[in-house]
């Protein structure tokens, strides 16, 4: 059944609303936009009926906010008793799909609210069709390309490129309809060895790619890999047979964003290095790409001038975000931080912080909602800040150059302000210890 948010605050007016969906499709009510804000995050209605003017929030501003939040377009429409043309104008710019007036019928909403949804139904159709690679259902070569590049720029995660390892033999020796079978099962494998947030697509041929969110350590590709290859060999048995000899396997090329940059063309090339690595030392397995050996310099033997070793050591794709590192990397900047601490004018402070379940519980999933925390730690602490993950729930910042005390609270209460906004916050919170970094 299809699910609808109704946001009004009038109470009279927002339960008769109801009355008229409610034997249709499953219905949501809110007498705020603070409110529907909150329920939206929980149930992703498949449209918003809301009225225009709302103390606090304007239904302008939910619809706003919303977009923004889901970098998308939500299906909104308008209730207003409002009869000036100037408010129905603004209500179609500002991005709605239908606007109705009060008093409205039941019927006439109820055809208004069917139009919308088929509406819908039809753009996702035709969107699903435009961006699907026939054969394995993933997203195709081009649409891959766009949605990897929207995400690359703003997200934490690992880019990995996929080749299915000897494939041709498949076609060669079993024909072109097994290797389309292959090639589904192996679009299978795949969707099991993530999650639905992540991105799989197929560049064409034997050549996939993925991005999964929150993914910044070794430890998790490597595994990925392992599950990727066993079932290959499982699945290449059963469509094949048991004395299926062809070594099919999985090579993976691995580059991490934002750390190896956040351009998608650079990162692709990146990943395609680590890649090429892994073919070239006998296949079925991962290459992580790290910097130093992506160079053209690193190959060559010769002893590189001062700009060449700049142009070695220095950052890809840097910002005004804080450091983003793995847990060893992390371990070393601390050291070092803690060896020379005597050399700074202003302190450096360990700051601990743990996500926490509300007490009275919920469904939220704890590594999803990592995920959306250590994304909203990198963007509100300083480019000169530290920044790791320990296990699924914990995170440690080095606040460099710091005046202790007050920038401590400072930092505590920007993240906490910006948490407040996120889907996450609705079943976990956060604490936080903190101490100056001593001998």
């Amino acid at each position: 059944m299809k699910k609808i948010l109704i946001v009004d605050d009038m109470m009279v007016s927002l339960m008769m609303t109801e009355n008229m969906l409610t034997d249709h499709y499953k219905t949501f009510c809110a007498s705020s936009g603070e409110e529907a804000m909150k329920i939206y995050r929980q149930e992703l209605p498949d449209m918003v009926l809301s009225d225009l003017r709302m103390p606090g929030m304007s239904g302008y501003e939910l619809q706003t906010q919303l977009q923004e939040e889901y970098h998308e377009v939500i299906p909104f429409m308008f209730m207003t008793a409002d009869h000036d043309e100037e408010t129905e104008s603004k209500g179609f710019d500002n991005g709605a799909m239908d606007f109705i007036r009060k008093p409205f019928r039941p019927d006439v909403l109820l055809r208004r609210v069917d139009n919308i949804l088929q509406t819908v139904e039809q753009i996702k159709g035709l969107k699903k069709n435009a961006s699907t690679d026939q054969l394995t259902g993933l997203l195709n070569k081009i649409s891959s390309q766009i949605e990897l590049a929207k995400v690359c720029e703003k997200s934490i995660g690992a880019l990995m490129m996929i080749d299915l390892d000897s494939f041709k033999l498949v076609n060669d020796i079993h024909g072109h309809s097994m290797g389309d079978q292959v090639l589904i099962n192996f679009a299978d494998i795949l969707r099991s060895a993530v999650r639905h947030t992540d991105i799989l697509g197929r560049m064409g041929g034997d050549e996939f790619v993925a991005f999964c969110h929150g993914i910044h350590d070794e430890q998790t590709v490597a595994a990925k890999s392992k599950f990727i290859n066993e079932r290959i060999v499982e699945m290449a048995k059963r469509l094949m047979g048991e004395d299926m000899n062809i070594p099919l396997g999985a090579s993976i090329g691995c580059a991490f964003v934002p750390m190896s940059g956040t351009e998608f063309a650079e990162l692709y090339q990146k990943a395609d290095k680590a890649l090429y690595g892994v073919k070239q030392n006998g296949k079925h397995g991962y290459g992580i790409f790290k910097e130093y050996e992506g160079e053209e310099n690193a190959e060559a033997n010769e002893i590189a001038n001062l700009d060449q070793v700049e142009m070695i050591l220095n950052e890809r794709g840097s910002d005004d975000k804080a450091f983003l590192l793995s847990f060893e990397s992390f371990r070393t900047v601390y050291r070092f931080l803690k060896r020379t601490r005597g050399t700074y004018s202003k302190m450096t402070c360990l700051l601990v912080i743990s996500l926490i379940r509300h007490k009275e519980g919920g469904t939220g999933n704890l590594k999803e909602t990592a995920e959306q925390f250590l994304s909203m730690l990198h963007e509100n602490f300083r480019a000169g800040d530290v920044i790791t993950q320990n296990g699924n729930n914990q995170f440690f910042v080095l606040l460099t150059n710091t005046d202790a005390h007050r920038n401590v609270a400072a930092a505590v209460k920007r993240i906490s302000d910006a948490w407040d906004k996120m889907p996450g916050c609705v079943y976990f919170t956060f604490n936080y210890e903190w101490k100056v970094m001593d001998s």
